[in-house]
């Protein structure tokens, strides 16, 4: 028999049981990248996270004969739903073994609370800010997590939420490029160099993570502008702007990242992390000493780079500042030679000019995640 049990975030030993299933489900896959256990206790920590701030979430887990089988987050969203003018649940962090009947259980006690809130729609796997992961899995399985840039699951969690009645949102497509073969049209180089000749763009770069975190409110402003028109986009608050910079400094290299400023403001950014997986899986969750010295001997010597931030304020897409942002990309590829593999990593379908501009440059897609919706 299955039972539904709510989590008390207030407990550790729930909290344990929340946060070890994936552990179990996944152990020894090589494609799997376990998260920083720290990263997913903050979620569930309401003290921690910003989130909470301005929403809320709960968490439950499925069990059969005291065996933990499945788990989900239920989350409310309200700065995003007062934006888009929605009354969306959304759920994340679901996991569960291949029982559909499990499934059922946790998504149908999902469903009874986004009703009691007076919610009409569930959405997901949509997370808890803009670097969690988005959508299930759909394809290219046989491929690498990208750390935790993006979610990995087993091909059946698909059928599982889709016997549940979920249909398509929004699909997040993941790109490969070869970084020493990548190279930009004659035209979009001479358009770039035109506009930063001009003198109305400037691009930036850092030698240090002091100098990266002093520019980090403007970033994150511009952050908060380039992806207005993006499906996923909700007002960050500064707070949530600082977690995400925090967040990401553990595996940071500043010399990759590169701003495009206009009078002192950040109108555009590339953000390219090195692809720190294969010690993220050695590590097992882990963030202590030993852990921290193999993410930086990872950062040093990875022939991976992920591109998980690209972006130009809408103003200035058609005045020179899309060709200098894709010349900073291409720049970011070949600056060493050391990246063999590069992951653009989850571009909505709905970032149409995004989308269009990478297929004329001959980026092949590779891995694609769905976000799932249901009326309730």
């Amino acid at each position: 028999m299955i039972s539904i049990h709510k989590i008390d975030v207030k407990d550790q030993a729930d909290v344990k049981r929340f946060l070890a299933l994936p552990f179990e489900l996944y152990d020894g896959h090589p494609q799997w990248v376990p998260p920083f256990i720290t990263d997913v206790k903050a979620m569930l920590n309401p003290k921690k996270h910003p989130f909470y701030e301005h929403s809320e979430a709960e968490f439950f887990i499925a069990l059969t004969d005291g065996k933990v089988v499945g788990r989900i987050s239920a989350l409310e969203n309200k700065p995003f739903n007062l934006y888009h003018d929605v009354k969306d649940a959304e759920f994340y962090l679901f996991e569960c073994v291949n029982d559909q009947e499990v499934a059922d259980a946790l998504f149908n006690t999902v469903f009874e609370w986004a009703r009691k809130r007076g919610l009409n729609r569930l959405v997901g796997p949509k997370g808890f800010g803009p670097l969690d992961g988005y959508g299930i899995q759909i394809e290219g399985f046989e491929h690498r997590q990208m750390m935790n840039m993006m979610n990995y699951n087993y091909p059946y969690y698909r059928e599982l939420v889709e016997n549940l009645g979920f249909t398509k949102v929004v699909d997040f497509v993941s790109s490969f490029v070869n970084p020493q073969e990548f190279q930009l049209p004659p035209k979009v180089r001479k358009a770039a160099d035109i506009a930063k000749k001009r003198g109305t763009f400037e691009v930036l770069d850092f030698k240090n993570k002091r100098e990266l975190k002093s520019w980090a409110g403007k970033i994150g402003q511009a952050y908060n502008q380039a992806f207005v028109k993006n499906w996923e986009y909700y007002p960050l608050t500064q707070r949530e702007i600082d977690f995400v910079v925090d967040n990401v400094m553990t595996i940071v290299d500043p010399n990759l990242i590169k701003i495009i400023v206009k009078d002192g403001d950040v109108v555009g950014f590339v953000f390219p992390f090195p692809d720190v997986s294969a010690a993220m899986q050695k590590n097992k969750g882990k963030l202590g000493p030993i852990a921290i010295l193999r993410l930086l001997l990872e950062i040093k010597h990875t022939n991976w780079i992920s591109f998980n931030g690209v972006g130009i304020l809408p103003e200035y897409q058609g005045l020179g500042g899309n060709a200098i942002l894709y010349a900073e990309l291409e720049k970011s590829m070949h600056q060493y030679p050391k990246f063999i593999n590069s992951e653009l990593t989850q571009v909505a379908e709905t970032a149409e000019q995004m989308r269009k501009d990478l297929k004329n440059l001959g980026v092949k897609f590779y891995k694609n995640h769905r976000v799932y919706q249901r009326e309730l």
